[in-house]
Parts: C-alpha cells; structure tokens; sequence
C-alpha cells in the first residue's frame, strides 16, 4: 500500500501541529507509527490531526488527534484551527463542522489570523472529568504537592474539555519548574487517565496567564483546550468574566464560555511547510 501522503506543518501560537488527510484512504496508524512520524525533523509534532471520513453527516471530517508520545487525545485547539485553515483552503468554505471524540464542533475561519472554533461544553463533575475518588465540589479539590523549594502547589481546580485539566492558581505562572513539576502531576493517581496541568494568574476580569504541560506532549507554547479550561475555572470561582484573554506563552487566545454552555475559543495559525510521510511509517 502506497504510504505517500502529504502533510501540512503548522502551528497555534507556536503550538507544533501536524495536519494529515486521510479522507478516502485505508492507511491506519498505530502508536509506534505516530512517534515515528513526530519524531522526524519536518514533521516533528505536539500534536498531529489526522483527518478521516466523515461518520456523521453534514460534517467534513472526524478528526483523530494523537500526542507525541502516541496516545490519543480527545480535544486540541490549536489543532481545530489549524485542521479549519486546511479544509478552508481546501474547499472555499468558511463555516465548517468537524467530529471528534468530544462530538460534533462548528468552525468559522475569517483568515489565517482569525479561527473560531466550537470547543465543545465542559464537564465539571469528578465522575466526567474523570478524578480517581468523589469531590463534591471540582472547583478546588485536595491535592497539594510540594515544589522542592519550600512552597506547595494545592487546591487546583478541575474540569474537562475534552481532556483531563487541573488549573493550579499562582502569582506567577513562570515562577515555578512546570518542567519538573508537571510529569508526577500528570500521572498522579488522581487522574485515572492522566491529566493536563496548569498555572494560571488571574491578571484583570478579562485577562488571565497561564502556562501548561500537556498530557502526552510535555511543555508546549500553547494548549488551546487548556487556555478553554481555565477560563472555565475562572469563571465557575468567581475569578473572571466568561469572555477572556487567555495568555499563553506563544501568544494570547479569545475565549468564551456562551450562555449555551459551549466554549469558543478565536486565534490565528500559521502554515510552516508542507510534506510527505516516509515510507514505512503508514501501514
């Protein structure tokens, strides 16, 4: 079976994306073909979109997200635009619907610059999120870790949008080793399927910072699912309005949580190159 198939490099705020269409092909992937492809030098990823045939109608896609380290992912928006920018482009269409594992999203693409996308409705209690044990009240739960240099993290607060996510609430977002840190956070037992972590400061009612260490992927310079879920958490403490600037590292995100429940998140992407996946690493 041919394996040429062609990638598009992007990226979300400097969140590395991997744009792959498979609509109308057989070709499968396993875990150990998803690292082989993210670890080679121009189709290095944080995450990598792949699009399939659509199971749903009048959608243009379901799109199958994976982490670097093989596994599967359930939301990334980051990627969500960037897969928008493509079928865009693609098709002439600006307003689009997707499936993923967290269900069917619309999309709005103005230009590279300017992506909505639907990011879904949250799911706040322990079971959904899910958490190892019952917490009657996700928007701080008990779970305190030490930083090695005489402060804690503690109290974080927890909620899925489509991934696993604990927000932990500091002064300074920066002032901490997430590096080190984020690993035994992601893997606690807690988290029965692993989560995201990360800190955030609530700068005005409509502005907050925050930085994360993705489940599956480590460090990025944006997770859009993360920048949705703190702001969620924001609002559900009282911290911040449900209309937000989302500050990451790679740069600043518009996120709102509407009255319908659902979250949209706004922000720009940029194309890097375009590819081929080596032989051998499609079966």
């Amino acid at each position: 079976m041919s394996t040429s198939i062609p990638f598009q490099k992007m990226n979300g705020l400097g969140n590395e994306i991997l744009v792959v269409d498979l609509r109308g092909r057989a070709e499968t992937l396993d875990a150990a073909a998803v690292r082989a492809i993210g670890h080679g030098t121009a189709s290095h990823f944080d995450q990598m979109m792949v699009l399939r045939d659509p199971r749903t109608a009048e959608t243009d896609a379901y799109v199958q997200i994976y982490n670097i380290d093989g596994s599967e992912a359930g939301a990334c928006g980051n990627g969500m635009r960037c897969v928008s920018w493509v079928v865009a482009e693609g098709s002439g269409r600006k307003a689009l619907r997707f499936e993923t594992h967290a269900g069917v999203l619309e999309a709005h693409v103005t230009d590279a610059a300017r992506i909505s996308v639907d990011m879904g409705r949250p799911r706040c209690s322990w079971q959904d999120i899910p958490l190892a044990r019952p917490f009657q009240d996700s928007k701080a739960i008990a779970l305190t870790i030490d930083t090695g240099d005489g402060r804690q993290l503690s109290a974080p607060s927890v909620v899925n949008v489509g991934n696993p996510h604990a927000v932990f609430w500091v002064d300074d977002p920066y002032a901490y080793d997430l590096a080190r840190l984020g690993p035994p956070l992601e893997t606690h037992p807690l988290f029965p399927e692993r989560a995201n972590i990360s800190l955030a400061r609530v700068t005005t009612p409509r502005s907050i910072v925050v930085r994360t260490w993705e489940r599956g992927a480590g460090l990025t310079r944006a997770c859009g699912s993360a920048a949705c879920a703190t702001a969620v958490c924001a609002a559900r403490k009282g911290l911040a309005e449900r209309h937000v600037t989302v500050t990451v590292p790679g740069g600043a995100l518009q996120i709102e949580w509407r009255d319908d429940d659902r979250i949209w998140m706004t922000g720009p992407v940029q194309f890097e190159h375009a590819g081929q996946l080596e032989a051998g690493r499609v079966a």
